[in-house]
């Protein structure tokens, strides 16, 4: 088996090795210096268009959305890759990975070096077999994790189009609601099944639930709530002709599609580096997100890292944005360590579904509260714990609200009464942000620097214009996790300088 060494390597191709990969061109990496080994014979792209907008009819795709398209930059083609001197190793699988010799040995034979390691490996679809489910694996069922999912699942439409166009999605959750909007423009007939008593239980309240429940209903999607697909149908020639249900009941299906959520790929690493078994699993990482050896990072899917904002407890993230911001922040942390703080992620959940867009900060942790008119199609949720607003929930809010309920959730604000806080709705938001950025604006009065950081920070939404010139992750990033500005520092040697820095720092928010 042969080797080569690299200075920095990532292991996974999927969204974040895209933004590791621009982080890293940005830090200096020379050519020869960066390794990306991903599995799928594409290169990094933004993997949420898979689930809602690739399967519609005239449905974008590649080359049009690699990353870094969706935070915001260039699209990066393989021959970008090229051209930064990085080697991307497409359709290639990591067999064994070994941490205290630093190498890393693929399917293809080749034995790879390295000084840091980027673990971005992602999660595996869980797939109904591991419940016990009769026939799961018949033609016709699919599940939605890359490109080459999606394309399949092009295949079983146009399949299902021809037949009797009977479509069951299972699962009532991300996966379930954007594929079920995904689906309806084709003229399918769509069933959406799911075991809980509400579509996305663990994020909407009753009464979010309640209005999207009609909305799709409305869409013409029936809806099977609290049952179970304990099995499917063999039409008899190795294919799916109905889901059967835990009940009893079965549903006529062409084509099914099953989300019922993922696991972290963290196989390799058993023995090797510290795993949480129990909930949230994953790669445990410190608040820079170096795993239990200092030389290898997570990020992604897998990472669990203390979520800082909320007590420091391990969090581990499913998101997109979290795929982008930590593979941005590991990238620049294994370049020069110890130099941006540490990781503090606002949890972030958005969706797209026909004409609806909804949004979600920080946590749904305590008691939800409701605000707006929902025939209007324009509401929300605050969540109160222990005197504090935690969390926001708007469906259709324009920029400016959107960044509002965002402030929310960073600042965390005490709550008035229930009642007070559904009557005044967003204004609430609105207030407390506009609150937060004075506060932060009377903070730094006593120096003309101060002011300038803070002015840039309230009038760009917590982002610094003139790091993003500097520094293309630094637009999307909060600004405590960036890379240290290559401007002259300023001394913060009074305690009201600090004081104004730490406002700023408060002040900071993702990117959508």
């Amino acid at each position: 088996m042969s080797e080569q060494h690299y200075k920095y390597v990532v292991l996974g191709g999927g969204q974040a090795a895209g933004y590791a990969a621009r982080e890293f061109v940005s830090g200096g990496v020379k050519p020869g210096e960066l390794l990306i080994i991903g599995k799928e014979n594409v290169v990094s792209y933004e993997r949420p268009t898979l689930s809602k907008a690739y399967c519609k009819p005239e449905g974008p795709k590649l080359p049009g959305f690699h990353a870094c398209v969706g935070g915001g930059g260039e699209k990066q083609e393989p021959a970008w890759y090229k051209e930064k001197g990085i080697e991307y190793l497409t359709g290639t699988t990591a067999t064994s990975v070994d941490i205290k010799g630093k190498s890393v040995s693929t399917d293809k034979g080749q034995k790879y070096s390295y000084d840091k390691l980027m673990v971005a490996t992602g999660s595996t679809n869980i797939t109904l077999d591991t419940f016990g489910a009769k026939n799961a694996k018949l033609n016709g069922i699919f599940y939605l994790r890359d490109i080459a999912d999606g394309d399949k699942l092009n295949e079983g439409i146009a399949k299902a189009k021809n037949a009797s166009k009977e479509v069951v999605v299972v699962g009532g959750g991300y996966i379930g609601m954007e594929v079920s909007s995904m689906l309806t423009p084709h003229g399918l007939n769509i069933t959406l099944v799911f075991p809980e008593d509400r579509l996305m239980s663990r994020l909407f309240t009753p009464d979010i639930a309640a209005y999207y429940e009609k909305y799709y209903q409305d869409k013409g999607i029936k809806l099977i709530k609290g049952e179970l697909a304990s099995g499917f149908a063999d039409a008899g020639d190795g294919s799916v002709k109905a889901v059967e249900l835990k009940s009893g009941g079965t549903i006529p299906a062409d084509l099914v599609v099953v989300g019922a959520g993922a696991k972290p790929n963290v196989d390799l690493f058993e023995g090797q580096l510290d795993l949480l078994e129990d909930k949230p699993g994953g790669i445990k990482t410190n608040a820079q997100l170096q795993t239990s050896n200092p030389d290898v990072y997570a990020v992604g899917d897998i990472a669990a890292f203390p979520q800082t904002l909320y007590g420091g407890g391990p969090s581990r993230q499913e998101h997109v944005q979290h795929a982008r911001l930590s593979a941005a922040f590991a990238a620049s942390e294994m370049m020069a360590p110890g130099k941006r703080g540490d990781y503090n992620y606002l949890p972030f959940f958005y969706s797209r579904e026909f004409d609806r867009a909804w949004q979600f900060y920080g946590i749904n942790q305590g008691e939800p509260v409701f605000f707006g008119d929902a025939s209007a199609g324009k509401f929300g949720s605050y969540w109160i714990d222990d005197g504090k607003v935690v969390g926001a929930f708007l469906e259709s809010g324009s920029g400016d609200e959107n960044n509002a309920i965002k402030q929310v959730a960073t600042v965390r604000p005490s709550a008035p009464s229930k009642d007070e806080l559904s009557k005044a709705g967003l204004d609430f938001a609105t207030k407390a942000s506009q609150k937060s950025a004075a506060t932060v604006a009377s903070a730094g009065n006593s120096f003309s620097s101060s002011r300038r950081l803070t002015t840039m920070a309230c009038h760009s939404g917590g982002r610094m214009p003139s790091m993003t010139r500097l520094h293309p992750v630094r637009a999307m990033a909060p600004q405590s996790m960036l890379p240290a500005p290559r401007t002259p520092a300023i001394r913060a040697s009074a305690p009201h300088m600090r004081t104004a820095m730490l406002a700023v720092r408060r002040m900071s928010f993702a990117l959508l």
